[in-house]
């Protein structure tokens, strides 16, 4: 795990959109989801998973992020190094970034820009 990448991911996130992250499962601590202040929907899961979950070899944890994604730019990006299908979540809206330095902040910051978007769409949730 890249520590330092987590750690410049979680800084973004807090900066750009004041958004602190939520620490949901007992049995997964470091799983951490980021949610937009005004309708409470997700933008951002960040998680460590073996990555033989992932259908990478060996079993060694490896730090990703999963956010929204247009399901037109998603197909392209999943042709790249460092993104794949989303985990666990749906994988037409949502891809899966490997946060082990393959795919740099810069590249990073207007995908997470456009999934803080993207969950601004649609109805308000009371």
């Amino acid at each position: 795990m890249d520590l330092a990448y987590r750690k410049a991911v979680l800084q973004y996130i807090e900066s750009r959109f004041a958004a602190e992250p939520e620490y949901l499962w007992a049995k997964y601590p470091t799983y951490a989801v980021f949610r937009r202040q005004n309708n409470r929907k997700w933008f951002a899961v960040l998680m460590d998973v073996p990555g033989d979950k992932l259908g990478l070899p060996g079993e060694d944890s490896i730090d990703i992020l999963d956010i929204k994604c247009d399901p037109k730019l998603a197909g392209s990006l999943r042709e790249g190094h460092g993104f794949l299908p989303a985990y666990h979540m749906n994988k037409s809206h949502w891809i899966t970034v490997l946060l082990d330095g393959s795919v740099s902040m810069e590249e990073l910051m207007p995908l997470l820009d456009m999934s803080y978007d993207m969950a601004g769409r649609g109805r308000r949730r009371v």
